[in-house]
């Protein structure tokens, strides 16, 4: 894969990260217009993570049939359409199944977007997982501070949305073709000759993604939720989330060389090590400081976590990666609810210790670190 290419698919994975970023930031500003209360937003998150999942499942089908690259133009697309519907939205009920329309588009682009972050780095035959991931750290704080900055102007979020869709449509007409179109298996007799998808690193590498999605989510709306909680100012209480992204994106930056360094194994090792720590801090501190500072670890592990895992889903059967990173990619969504209603829910009763949920989970990830995940070399 030459570097036009990974240039593709890290411009993939900012673009994506700046859409979902813009959307979710958008909420607020619906809330107010269209007279959404905070249990019918609730709902809505619920709904479009597992219209997500269905999207993954149909980036899946799409890379084994046609292309992961088909499976990316038809992703994009879907949310492009949909985030135009959603800016525009005159009514509760056009904003609603536009809303759910993107959450199927967001799945299929977030698991072809790793299917051909996969095919990257198997054609760069060097670890690259980490860049990707950073780029999409950078969208999403790019997202976010554009958010932030329009939100007090007159119809700013629906210039946000309509140019983000835009940029959508942009890439699909200039930097779509750049993508690697491999397919996931062969075709006809081949495909039923292939081995089959094996379960156990599935779901041994799902557990990874699962409690890192679950520190991600909790961090991320809860965070601050605590902070105000222990009295800080209005101007302080986002500083443990920001510092949690600042952790995610110095991991991700330095993931692929510690990745050749080390080994996949070993780094995951670490950062399962460094995520328990921060966790721990955040429970048995009880203030701001320690609750700023494991926010901070918890960043620098989830950082390394996700890219390495999903970039040993690829290696696990090279002839069906694309399968193999959409199902993979499915455990994301559970850890978002989880991490955003599991320790909602403990937040307000137990303070910081609700921030053991991840750490729990984040022990579930060790088999991948002491149980050697298969990895076949591939016939193709």
């Amino acid at each position: 894969m030459n570097p036009v290419t990974r240039r593709a698919v890290g411009v993939l994975y900012l673009l994506q990260a700046l859409g979902y970023a813009v959307t979710v930031t958008s909420l607020p500003a619906f809330q107010d217009r269209l007279s959404i209360s905070d249990a019918v937003t609730s709902g809505v998150l619920l709904v479009v993570c597992l219209a997500a999942a269905g999207g993954s499942v149909l980036a899946d089908r799409l890379a084994v049939g046609v292309s992961s690259r088909r499976a990316v133009v038809v992703g994009l697309t879907v949310e492009a359409v949909a985030l135009a519907v959603v800016a525009l939205a005159p009514t509760l009920w056009v904003w609603l199944p536009a809303v759910v329309v993107y959450g199927v588009g967001l799945g299929a682009v977030d698991a072809s977007a790793n299917m051909q972050g996969v095919l990257a780095e198997r054609g760069a035959g060097r670890p690259l997982m980490g860049r990707f991931f950073a780029a999409y750290t950078v969208g999403a704080i790019i997202g976010a501070l554009v958010m932030s900055a329009g939100l007090a102007l007159s119809g700013a979020v629906v210039v946000a949305l309509l140019v983000t869709a835009v940029l959508q449509a942009a890439y699909l007409l200039v930097m779509a073709k750049d993508l690697d179109p491999a397919r996931a298996a062969v075709a006809g007799q081949e495909q039923k000759d292939a081995p089959a998808v094996p379960r156990g690193p599935v779901i041994i590498l799902g557990l990874v993604i699962l409690a890192a999605f679950t520190v991600d989510s909790g961090v991320s709306t809860w965070s601050t939720v605590l902070l105000d909680d222990y009295g800080v100012r209005d101007a302080v209480a986002p500083l443990g989330y920001a510092l949690y992204q600042a952790g995610v994106l110095v991991a991700r930056l330095g993931t692929d060389s510690a990745e050749r360094r080390l080994g996949a194994r070993t780094l995951l090792g670490v950062a399962v090590a460094v995520g328990l720590l921060g966790g721990l801090v955040v429970a048995v501190t009880g203030g701001t400081a320690g609750a700023v500072a494991g926010f901070a670890l918890s960043g620098l592990a989830v950082g390394v976590l996700v890219p390495v895992a999903f970039g040993l889903a690829g290696r696990v059967l090279p002839e069906r990666s694309d399968e193999v990173v959409a199902r993979v990619n499915i455990f994301n969504y559970a850890g978002a609810l989880v991490g955003a209603v599991g320790i909602g829910l403990l937040v307000e009763p137990v303070g910081g210790a609700a921030f053991l949920v991840g750490a729990v989970l984040l022990v579930a990830a060790v088999p991948a670190v002491v149980k050697k995940v298969g990895v076949r070399q591939s016939q193709a």
